[in-house]
């Protein structure tokens, strides 16, 4: 959410930003509804103020004392007192209709100020569509001298992937690993946090059924409701990445500037419902509806060169990450068009995928300055004892099980078997390679 003096100054800015995003809302209308909002706010404070001074002067009519210091008789106090009961009457009126108006003015103006994005910074690519500018690669795609096999077959031919008796169990999108496979999955994940506990992030266990206050205050909702696996009964949702919790761990707090920056991750079940992606990616491991992910998430202060450190410093973390695993891949600056309500700007890493001839997205880190600390009213106090809204920041470490794509794909050799690399073989026993089970 934004500052709505920020965007009262920055209107024109706040709409080519959102036509860059190719957000749709209504900027005037929250102007206007704003404009009308204020005029109400200072009509019923003064109104109110008045009717504490004429109900105070009323009692003073009708105390004996008062009035025959004023050289009234008991009669004329009386009138006068009936006088201002009038007025009050006829004050408190007019308070209960701009009272009513203001009960329909704030909800439409809180349910825009919810649609409003943030216009991103100068440094991200105008663009069409979905996509951005790759700005380096790291790794050669592998090149196969024999037949290579996608990972739906090399899993089903190793006997540790079952997506018939996933699909049986929950539905399309769903799979079952099995054996190594399993083994193989909680050994990356293995690898990602004792990463980033090396690098001084605190590994937390989050819930992953969170009130809808955690999913508004990150902004996933409004907006990316009909992605969300929602418990309508109990007013709870089934988050999509450890972000939302991680982020509003802190909400309606204020921390000390010294407990800054807060980095923190965790490993957690996420779930996505997919909804608009019909037959889009419906092979294979790609797009899931529950899948695994370490999230890397840091809380820092309200500084914009602070958070484009901590910006370049969570995706150096996930490339290292990407390197351990000797995966190839490159990382894009994304286009205007593909950044969210509330991104300034996000880099993504996409691995190369043998069986897709392509690469395909695994990570994405972004950077949200203030605006999902406003929803969250996550703040912080300086030496100064002022309070001031924190910056956010957050990306993928690893997330599964799509990256067992690239990982199977790429260390599949001729016989079959599939070579473990080397950082995740202390995880697997000092295993070398995957064979048939």
């Amino acid at each position: 959410m934004l500052d709505i003096k920020y965007i009262r100054e920055h209107a024109d800015e706040i709409r080519r930003g959102a036509q860059a995003k190719r957000i749709v809302c209504d900027v005037d209308r929250l102007v206007a509804l704003d404009s009308r909002r204020r005029e109400l706010q200072l009509q019923l404070d003064q109104l109110r103020q008045q009717v504490n001074e004429m109900g105070g002067q009323v009692g003073l009519y009708r105390n004996l004392k008062w009035y025959e210091k004023q050289g009234l008789n008991k009669e004329q106090a009386e009138q006068k007192a009936n006088e201002l009961q009038t007025q009050l009457a006829d004050i408190k009126q007019r308070i209960k209709s701009l009272d009513d108006e203001e009960s329909r003015v704030l909800p439409e103006f809180e349910q825009l100020m919810l649609t409003i994005p943030q216009p991103p910074d100068p440094e991200v690519p105008l663009g069409e569509g979905e996509g951005g500018d790759e700005i380096r690669r790291w790794g050669e795609p592998r090149t196969f001298d024999f037949e290579f096999k996608d990972h739906v077959q090399l899993g089903q031919q190793l006997g540790i992937l079952d997506l018939e008796r996933g699909v049986k169990l929950a539905g399309s999108r769903n799979y079952v690993l099995m054996g190594d496979g399993a083994r193989l999955y909680a050994a990356v994940l293995r690898l990602a946090g004792d990463l980033l506990i090396e690098r001084g992030y605190r590994a937390m266990q989050v819930p992953v059924l969170v009130k809808e206050s955690a999913m508004y205050g990150t902004g996933y909702f409004p907006t990316g409701r009909e992605q969300a696996y929602l418990c309508e009964r109990d007013e709870l949702s089934l988050v999509g990445t450890a972000e939302v919790p991680l982020t509003a761990l802190h909400s309606d707090e204020i921390l000390n500037e010294g407990e800054l920056p807060k980095r923190f991750f965790a490993q957690s079940c996420c779930f996505r419902r997919e909804a608009g992606a019909g037959g889009k990616d419906t092979y294979g491991l790609y797009r899931v509806h529950l899948f695994d992910k370490v999230e890397q998430v840091i809380l820092c202060r309200n500084d914009r060169e602070e958070s484009r450190r901590f910006h370049a410093e969570i995706l150096q973390n996930a490339e290292d990450m990407m390197q351990k695993l000797e995966i190839p891949y490159r990382v894009l600056n994304i286009w205007t068009s593909d950044l969210g309500m509330g991104q300034v700007q996000k880099f993504d890493i996409e691995a190369w995928m043998p069986s897709r001839k392509s690469y395909g997205e695994t990570h994405s880190a972004s950077r949200f300055y203030e605006f999902q600390a406003r929803r969250l009213n996550l703040r912080y106090k300086t030496g100064d004892k002022k309070n001031h809204y924190c910056h956010t920041l957050n990306n993928t470490m690893i997330a599964l099980p799509r990256v067992l794509i690239p990982l199977l794909e790429l260390n599949q050799l001729r016989d079959g078997t599939v070579m473990i690399p080397s950082a995740l073989r202390p995880y697997m026993n000092g295993q070398e390679r995957l064979t048939p089970s």
